[in-house]
């Protein structure tokens, strides 16, 4: 099931990559490496922090196909069909969503404590979107707007939470998913956020 959650994660994270930089109008070779960025980025940050090598996609070349497979797809729909510039948004809290879980999952299956699972959790589930927003140019959505980050911790903390009380993973999985996605989504519905610094004043 892990393995099948990393895969979809793979998928919808390429898939905004993709969108974004076809918002940018990047070519295709461009929408690759925003694609690949995002949906490899967080999973393989993880990976070099926690020392487990080789990372995810060079053990199991399958996340590769997957991504580009998926840029290819998007880019054959997008040819036909009209996409709202914001369309990325949910496939990219499912994203969220996914890796933080994953995250999480692999750093308690590492024998990491909790606090760290949870750590590896959220840095895996927002470092890809960091990545792709750089690259195109855009403050990371990480640090602005709706709740993100907050939303990964979240589901994070569930997860770690619920595993240690012994509820069975096949169960876990899909339920912090589930929660994840819907804080964020939730945030976007209605526009939740966090108090914003306020800015200095000129004198």
């Amino acid at each position: 099931m892990l393995y099948l959650f990393e895969l979809s994660a793979v998928a919808v994270c390429a898939v905004t990559g993709a969108l974004e930089a076809g918002r940018r109008k990047l070519d295709l070779f461009g929408a690759s490496v925003i694609a690949f960025a995002c949906a490899l980025g967080g999973g393989t940050l993880r990976d070099l922090l926690l020392g487990r090598l080789p990372v995810f996609w060079i053990l199991e070349p399958m996340y590769l196909y997957v991504a580009a497979l998926t840029v290819i797809a998007t880019h054959l729909v997008t040819r036909r069909v009209q996409i709202s510039a914001r369309a990325f948004l949910l496939p990219d809290a499912l994203g969220l969503a996914l890796f933080t879980v994953i995250g999480t999952q692999v750093s308690l299956e590492f024998r990491q404590s909790v606090p760290i699972a949870v750590v590896m959790g959220v840095v895996t589930g927002v470092f890809g979107g960091v990545v792709r927003d750089v690259l195109c140019n855009e403050v990371p959505v990480v640090f602005r707007g709706e709740l993100y980050a907050t939303a990964a911790l979240s589901g994070a903390v569930l997860f770690s939470v619920l595993g240690k009380a012994g509820v069975p993973t096949p169960y876990l999985l899909p339920l912090a998913v589930t929660a994840t996605f819907g804080i964020r989504v939730a945030a976007l519905r209605w526009k939740i956020g966090l108090p914003r610094i306020a800015p200095p004043v000129e004198i």
